[in-house]
């Protein structure tokens, strides 16, 4: 088997992770937009890179027949803190017990706090839609599928970058700022250490993470 692997096997193609000064460029970007559409793709992308969240988790698939309503965020599930917004995941690939996650994205000390923008989209979501179920909706009133954000999202980022970088990103960013390795397998509601195939960045950050173990 591992000569078959070996004379067979092809390089693994993963997409590039996102980085702060990726995010940057996006938040000056859309800082003082008042398009919803604008507004929803950088809460989606904000939330999604400090939430350790899989697009999908977020969006619907473009396939309609493969769509699931028990996994869409529910608006009535958020809950707004001074420092923090949070809501229950309800459904996602590492919950085997079916009972969901709260995600919590807390406010940072910098031009790239996530807060504001959520609560710019927020208000606009709430103004357009009051009764509507659903966190995420765009200026239509539908569930944003995949290639809402993607469309979006390489208008900036060449094809190298994809959904996967937001979750990919925001691993290898709580990696370089010494996080311990159960907190980020817990953040991003892994099942296994899976997740350190998601460091991008230099093997030495990777060999510190094990040696805090």
């Amino acid at each position: 088997m591992r000569g078959c692997l070996k004379s067979r096997g092809t390089v693994v193609q993963r997409k590039k992770a996102l980085l702060l000064d990726d995010l940057c460029i996006l938040t000056i970007r859309f800082h003082g937009s008042h398009i919803h559409d604008d507004l929803l793709f950088i809460a989606i992308l904000l939330t999604g890179f400090h939430g350790l969240l899989r697009l999908g988790e977020m969006t619907f698939p473009d396939d309609a027949s493969i769509r699931d309503w028990r996994k869409v965020t529910k608006q009535s599930s958020l809950l707004v803190c001074p420092t923090s917004y949070e809501f229950l995941l309800p459904g996602h690939k590492g919950d085997k017990t079916f009972e969901g996650n709260r995600v919590i994205i807390r406010a940072l000390c910098s031009a790239l706090d996530p807060c504001p923008l959520f609560s710019q989209y927020l208000s606009s979501r709430d103004r357009l839609f009051p009764a509507s179920s659903p966190l995420w909706l765009t200026s239509s009133g539908c569930v944003p599928n995949r290639s809402f954000f993607l469309s979006r999202f390489h208008l900036f980022f060449p094809k190298s970058f994809a959904g996967a970088s937001l979750r990919s990103g925001g691993a290898t960013l709580l990696a370089m700022q010494g996080t311990p390795a159960p907190v980020i397998r817990a953040m991003g509601r892994w099942s296994s250490d899976a997740w350190e195939v998601y460091i991008r960045t230099h093997p030495s950050v990777l060999q510190a993470l094990l040696h805090r173990r």
